[in-house]
């Protein structure tokens, strides 16, 4: 039996929207940097990438410190259990109309390869992003006295780096639209992360654990 749960709060939506905003805006002002095409002109879109890298730290910030407040962050440790079946779902059963190997609840709002992707973007590629896009920022040419911010011969690696992330991070944005598309209707994943609730199958001891975990953070 299904029921409409509260499974997105507030923060999470906000969070998640406005990184959806500042990452679009960061890969469009990246790529008039990178020479790519000419929109805001190219000493513009620099200033306005440089904000926009700014403004997705803080946000990171407060979304590390809410994530640990709130134990949300259990959401992302990788579990192996239906792994090899939700790989099969979306290369094979989502096309024939199969049952979701995963079901969502609360407490489990990502499947397993959700987890890993999810989890390799905020370990691995964000932070490679911000590190080498502040080492590209306060980098300084050598100067006639030799003063440099950042003593690094060349910034082609870094440049190189920081291209290849921001290749990968479209990659998934292209791959997330697709699949929210993949829930119990076209719209329902859409609809959840704008109003918070979700029809999801009811559980009983879903729920006293989700009371359990809110009485610990208490």
């Amino acid at each position: 039996m299904k029921k409409k749960v509260y499974i997105y709060k507030g923060f999470e939506r906000f969070w998640h929207w406005s990184q959806a905003i500042l990452v679009i805006f960061l890969a469009f002002t990246g790529f008039e940097v990178h020479g790519s095409y000419k929109f805001f002109g190219y000493e513009n879109a620099t200033v306005y990438h440089q904000i926009a890298a700014y403004s997705y730290i803080v946000l990171v910030i407060f979304t590390i410190f809410w994530h640990f407040t709130t134990g949300e962050w259990r959401q992302y440790i990788p579990t192996w259990k239906n792994f090899k079946a939700q790989i099969n779902y979306y290369l094979f059963g989502i096309f024939k109309n199969a049952p979701h190997p995963t079901k969502k609840t609360v407490l489990t709002k990502l499947n397993p390869l959700q987890k890993l992707t999810y989890l390799g973007l905020k370990l691995l590629v964000i932070p490679v992003m911000a590190t080498t896009g502040l080492l590209y920022m306060f980098y300084r040419y050598p100067q006639s006295h030799r003063i440099e911010s950042i003593n690094i011969d060349s910034l082609h690696t870094i440049a190189l780096i920081h291209t290849i992330g921001a290749f990968l991070i479209i990659a998934f944005l292209i791959a997330h639209l697709y699949l929210i598309t993949t829930g119990s209707t076209v719209t329902s994943n859409l609809k959840a992360m704008l109003t918070g609730y979700e029809d999801i199958e009811s559980d009983e001891k879903e729920d006293n654990k989700v009371e359990e975990i809110k009485e610990e953070i208490n």
